[in-house]
């Protein structure tokens, strides 16, 4: 992490290299750490799985005893507010702003929730939040929504793993 954000002509210069090949390792270590990162949700997400899937368990046979699946247990669904308009100013915390300010890839950093809420937020307020153009804005909250579906398509795949293996009693 410290190597990817010392100034390419300062690292150039203390390793006898060209600014082109600190650039390209620059760039490889930042796909690295992106990689790790991608490799930590993908584990917690299956953690995550494997959890929902015996508390599931644990709960159908409950409901199968006393006959009724209990009110409680009921998924919940978001009934998120949709602004309309620009505004002035932002209604992300001070925690994503910084976030998103000081990190190469904020995207990966951030959790679900905070990446919706940044995709929500009006493309202006939030390059006004941040200090930068509209442009930059644009385009982190564009990476937000790449990384967000990416993260959908990883539930749906364990959706999909869940169905297949539903019949079984037990994991492997």
């Amino acid at each position: 992490k410290v190597l990817i954000d010392v100034p390419r002509s300062d690292l150039a210069e203390e390793l006898a290299q060209s600014q082109t090949k600190v650039q390209a390792l620059q760039d490889t270590l930042q796909q690295v750490l992106d990689r790790r990162e991608e490799e930590r949700q993908s584990r917690q997400l299956l953690e995550l799985y494997l959890e929902a899937l015996k508390n599931e368990d644990s709960i159908l046979s409950k409901a199968a005893e006393s006959g009724t699946v209990p009110r409680a247990e009921m998924d919940v669904v978001d009934t998120g507010t949709i602004r309309t308009g620009p505004s002035a100013h932002t209604t992300l915390s001070d925690q994503i702003l910084a976030a998103l300010k000081e990190k190469p890839a904020p995207e990966l950093c951030l959790d679900s929730q905070d990446l919706e809420l940044v995709l929500k937020e009006d493309t202006e307020a939030l390059a006004s939040a941040l200090q930068w153009d509209k442009q930059k804005a644009g385009a982190l909250q564009q990476a937000c929504d790449q990384e967000l579906s990416k993260r959908l398509q990883q539930v749906q795949a364990l959706h999909s793993l869940r169905s297949t293996s539903k019949g079984k009693k037990t994991l492997p």
